[in-house]
């Protein structure tokens, strides 16, 4: 049974994403809490001129700032940008404009969607307003978009607000996401496409004659392109370690384990790999591993002693 070849070059989609949270001062509480009621607020700095969205230190001469006010929920776009394909987590689902308008009252601009049947329908000073989300909880997604709005005036006039919600919006958690796809480049192709038929395989530097495991494709030490291929081990010492004691989200591994800097047979770069088949207290610096393959062969899972004597510290205390 023939198998395709495998591509010189490796390409796949890598996501990386983890929720930030974050606490609010009380400028920025008083926004958020504000948008959960239907209300814009900014504030007013020094010179008299207005911030939307506020902050709590003036930009230009650092002052403290917490004059708040209410400006309107209309604005003009001071510039835009179409976004044609939407991705996950935007706004809108449909193809949107970026737009930033400056609400009515006033002095910066809001980044934010504005919902429009297509590019023609979008210029830099169209009136715009505010729709809100049919439920809101107090977060910028309270505003759901902006749509165009038929008024043709702005109104400057903006409204000191003295008053306190209640329950107010103390803390925000916002995801960050970025997908993007990923090439580890020729050398480590290489080297990965070698881990599927459960080798391990480096490059030696033509000058240093150092065996780099993972490949880098050139010499850190030297800085000339490496291109002759090694396999070393498969068995290694472990020469320095941690023990793990906080369990990462979606990581199935009994707390506590071990993971480590190997130096396998052949290299002279140490790489890391988890140790079991073993009590975690009794993993040392100089213990002999060997590989434990995951199910299918694409990679190591783990490493497990060989049984053999531990290494003496000179043959790896150049790998540590």
């Amino acid at each position: 049974m023939s198998t395709a070849p495998r591509p010189d070059v490796l390409r796949a989609p890598l996501v990386v994403e983890f929720p930030f949270t974050r606490s609010l001062g009380p400028v920025q509480s008083a926004f958020l809490t504000g948008l959960r009621h239907r209300t814009v607020l900014g504030v007013r700095t020094t010179s008299g001129s207005v911030l939307v969205p506020p902050v709590e230190y003036d930009p230009v001469t650092a002052d403290e700032l917490r004059d708040l006010v209410e400006v309107g929920a209309t604005g003009t776009v001071t510039t835009w940008a179409w976004n044609p394909e939407p991705r996950r987590g935007q706004p809108l689902d449909a193809p949107f404009a970026w737009v930033l308008v400056r609400l009515d009252g006033a002095d910066t601009a809001l980044l934010h969607a504005l919902d429009a049947p297509g590019p023609e329908a979008v210029r830099t000073g169209l009136r715009v307003r505010v729709r809100w989300a049919a439920e809101r909880a107090g977060a910028i997604t309270d505003i759901a978009c902006f749509e165009p709005d038929d008024s043709t005036s702005a109104s400057a006039q903006v409204t000191p607000y003295t008053a306190a919600f209640d329950d107010p919006v103390t803390g925000i958690v916002a995801p960050a996401r970025l997908d993007y796809t990923y090439s580890p480049g020729a050398a480590q192709s290489r080297y990965i496409n070698a881990l599927a038929d459960r080798r391990t395989v480096g490059e030696r530097c033509p000058s240093c004659r150092k065996v780099y495991v993972p490949p880098r494709g050139a010499c850190p030490t030297c800085g000339v392109a490496t291109t002759e291929q090694v396999e070393v081990g498969p068995a290694g010492t472990v020469t320095t370690y941690c023990i793990v004691n906080v369990k990462a989200k979606n990581l199935d591994i009994e707390l506590p384990y071990v993971y480590a800097h190997i130096a396998l047979d052949g290299a002279d770069l140490a790489l890391h790999g988890r140790i079991a088949g073993i009590p975690y207290d009794e993993v040392r610096m100089g213990l002999r591993v060997e590989p434990v393959w995951s199910e299918g062969g694409r990679y190591p899972d783990h490493y497990r002693p060989t049984g053999e004597p531990d290494a003496d510290y000179d043959m790896y205390k150049e790998l540590i």
